[in-house]
C-alpha cells in the first residue's frame, strides 16, 4: 500500500547500563530499539502520518525484535528484507552526568544492513503513490553497496514525484569528513530537503557562515536544494540544554520558539525534529514543519528510549506554552 512517509535506514538494538553506571560496572543492561529513519518513521506514525521503514535484518530473535518494536510503534515492515546471514548490530549506550559525556559504543560490523544492494529493494513499486522519502547519511556511510542503494532509492522517489529529505547526520564512527562529503554531495541532486546542524555542514561539505542563516542559505545555493533546516542546540550541561530551528527557503529564514530542556535520553532528538519537520510539509506548511519539528523533539527529550511516544496533543499543548503542573 502507498504511504505517506517511507524511510530507508538500519535499526539496532540498544544495550545500557542503568543508574549511569560504565559499560565496565555493568550486571545487567537496558533493551531499547532505534535507528534514525526508524526513529522518523515511528515519530510520523505518532503525528498520525501512515509510515513505512525499509531495511534488511537478520530473521533471528534479535532481528524479530526490532520489526516487532516498529510494529508496536505503528511502523510498516512489510517492505522488510530478511535474511538468514548476517547478524543484527548493536550499539552500547552510557548515560553521563556532567563532566562525564554520554558516549555510544557500536558493535555493528557485518550488521545485514551493510551486505544491501541495487537492485535488491523493489524502489519503484515501494515508491508508487508515496508522498514522502526520507533517508540519513548514516545509512551511505555504513558500506559501499549501502551508498548505492540509497542513491538508487533517491532517484527512483525522484522519479515517481517523490519528495525527498535527507539528514546529514554525520557519523566520525563510520567514516571520515572526506569519505563523506564526497558521498553524501552526490545524492544531493535528489534531495529536496536537507535536514542538519551547523557542525556537519562545516565537517562534511565545508560549508559555514558567520550566522545559521548564512550555513543554511550557502547550502541551499551549492546544491540547489528547496529548503534547508538546522537544528540548533546549547548544551550547557549534560542533561540541562537549549534546543531551537531555523529553516530557509527561497530567501528566506523561518524561526520558531526555543525550548529549555531538562533531558531524560536526547538519543532520536534529530530524529524527531525531521519527523515533525515532514509532518508540516506534507500539509504545505514550513511553518508549522519547523514548530512542530522542534516541539516534538523537545518532549522526546523528556522520553526514555529512542522512540518519541507523543501524541499530537501533547505536542500542540507544548506549543501552546502548556504549565508544568501534574496531569491528574
Amino acid at each position: 500500500m502507498p504511504y505517506d512517509v517511507v524511510t530507508f535506514g538500519e535499526a539496532m538494538i540498544r544495550l545500557s547500563p542503568p543508574n549511569f553506571r560504565r559499560l565496565e560496572q555493568a550486571r545487567s543492561l537496558d533493551v531499547q530499539v532505534g535507528g534514525a529513519e526508524l526513529n522518523t518513521a515511528v515519530g510520523l506514525a505518532r503525528l498520525g502520518r501512515s509510515s513505512a521503514w525499509v531495511s534488511r535484518l537478520t530473521n533471528n530473535p534479535l532481528g524479530r525484535l526490532i520489526a516487532n518494536h516498529a510494529r508496536e510503534a505503528g511502523v510498516s515492515t512489510e517492505h522488510m528484507i530478511w535474511t538468514s546471514d548476517d547478524r543484527v548490530g548493536l550499539y552500547f549506550l552510557e548515560f553521563g552526568a556532567t563532566p562525564r559525556a554520554s558516549s555510544v559504543l557500536y558493535d555493528r560490523k557485518n550488521a545485514a544492513i551493510a551486505s544491501v544492494r541495487p537492485g535488491m529493494i523493489p524502489w519503484a513499486a515501494i515508491c508508487a503513490g508515496t508522498k514522502w522519502f526520507h533517508v540519513t547519511g548514516i545509512t551511505p556511510g555504513l558500506s559501499a553497496s549501502a551508498a548505492a542503494t540509497t542513491k538508487e532509492a533517491l532517484q527512483t522517489a525522484k522519479e515517481a514525484g517523490v519528495q525527498t529529505s535527507v539528514d546529514l547526520n554525520y557519523r566520525a564512527k563510520l567514516w571520515s569528513q572526506t569519505d563523506a562529503g564526497r558521498c553524501m554531495q552526490e545524492l544531493m541532486p535528489w534531495c529536496d530537503v536537507l535536514i542538519t546542524t551547523e557542525e556537519d555542514l562545516e565537517r562534511v561539505f565545508g560549508i559555514h557562515g558567520k550566522s545559521y542563516d548564512e550555513a543554511a542559505e550557502r547550502a541551499a545555493h551549492r546544491f540547489k536544494l528547496k529548503i534547508v533546516a538546522i537544528t540548533v542546540r546549547d548544551n550547557p550541561l549534560v542533561w540541562r540544554n537549549r534546543w531551537t530551528a531555523i529553516a530557509w527557503r527561497d530567501g528566506q529564514v523561518l524561526r520558531t520558539r526555543e525550548y529549555e530542556l531538562e533531558i531524560v535520553d536526547r538519543l532520536g532528538a534529530g530524529d524527531s525534529f525531521a519527523a515533525g519537520l515532514i509532518h508540516g510539509l506534507l500539509d504545505g506548511d514550513l511553518q508549522k514543519g519547523l514548530d512542530w519539528g522542534v516541539a516534538a523533539s523537545a518532549l522526546k527529550h523528556t522520553i526514555p528510549g529512542d522512540f518519541n511516544w507523543v501524541t499530537p496533543d501533547e505536542v500542540q499543548a507544548v506549543l501552546k506554552g502548556g504549565e508544568l503542573r501534574i496531569s491528574r
